[in-house]
């Protein structure tokens, strides 16, 4: 059952407050909704081209108080000097967390930030008491070009927008956006940015490049998980970042999963990569996380 949303929506929104984190060359950039709830913090990674406003949705159905960041190099925090590999994204996060005082958390990856949460979780296990990824995280595919994986998502970094209405549309016509909501069209408009002179999309194409290649490495990915002492739960959509079938792990969950046997999984009907947190999976992210949060406090373990 879809839950509703009013009342939850209407206190995160009213206890909404902008970030900016110190971190190495400059600032972290996100937002802090209900920062004085009680309970577990949850802290938001969003994907390789992507940006904070992706956790809205997610902001609006929990009770607690989530922190998510535009990460190094994408958002309002494309201003920061590389490097921009997952480490250096990783090390971003445990600095910012350090500097809001957040001792530990709940951490929500989804996509490329599920790779970046790994490798927080396995390199400041202080920091991180759960990790909740969200189609991502888990070695990919391997693949001649990694760009490929991404298609549009990467092909509109070169492009120019005329206005605002322009880049909507251009995601209007992304098969994986069918059903525009609300929460698209603002993580969207975050998105756009002026850039010398003209609107493009905001995440920095070396940026991208710099950590696309270390997607690529699934030796990587699994040491970085084997190096995990937190509890992992993993959400996963059927279809992929077009829409289609397979999903980003169709047809590898099970050889996976066996390689990696502290991953509790489940996968989201009806999903996409995109709407899987940005649409019809948003319920299952937050019972997922509200679960973790009662399992921690009873004490119970993966």
């Amino acid at each position: 059952m879809e839950r509703t949303m009013t009342d939850a929506a209407a206190s995160a929104a009213a206890s909404e407050r902008p970030l900016a984190v110190p971190v190495a060359g400059g600032e972290l950039v996100g937002t802090d909704w209900r920062a004085d709830a009680s309970g577990p913090v949850v802290v938001g990674l969003h994907g390789i081209t992507a940006n904070h406003r992706s956790f809205h949705g997610l902001a609006d159905r929990l009770p607690f108080r989530l922190v998510a960041f535009d990460l190094r190099g994408r958002g309002r925090s494309r201003g920061l000097p590389g490097p921009y590999g997952l480490d250096a994204l990783a090390t971003d996060v445990a600095a910012a967390l350090d500097a809001l005082g957040i001792a530990s958390a709940i951490v929500v990856g989804h996509s490329m930030g599920g790779f970046v949460a790994a490798r927080l979780a396995a390199s400041r296990p202080d920091l991180v008491a759960s990790l909740v990824l969200v189609d991502g995280g888990l070695p990919l595919a391997p693949v001649e070009d990694p760009a490929a994986l991404l298609g549009p998502a990467v092909e509109r970094l070169s492009m120019t927008f005329d206005s605002r209405d322009a880049y909507r549309a251009f995601w209007q016509g992304h098969p994986a956006f069918a059903e525009w909501t609300p929460l698209a069209e603002e993580y969207v408009d975050h998105d756009l940015a002026e850039i010398d002179g003209a609107l493009r999309p905001s995440a920095r194409p070396d940026a991208v490049r710099e950590a696309m290649l270390e997607l690529a490495d699934a030796d990587a990915a699994l040491a970085a998980l084997d190096a995990v002492a937190a509890p992992i739960r993993l959400l996963t959509g059927p279809l992929g970042l077009l829409a289609e079938p397979p999903g980003l792990y169709g047809g590898r969950m099970e050889r996976l999963l066996a390689r990696l046997p502290a991953v509790r999984a489940r996968e989201v009907a009806g999903t996409n990569h995109y709407t899987i947190l940005l649409g019809a999976g948003l319920d299952a992210v937050a019972e997922t996380i509200e679960e973790v949060a009662h399992e921690a406090a009873g004490g119970g373990m993966r």
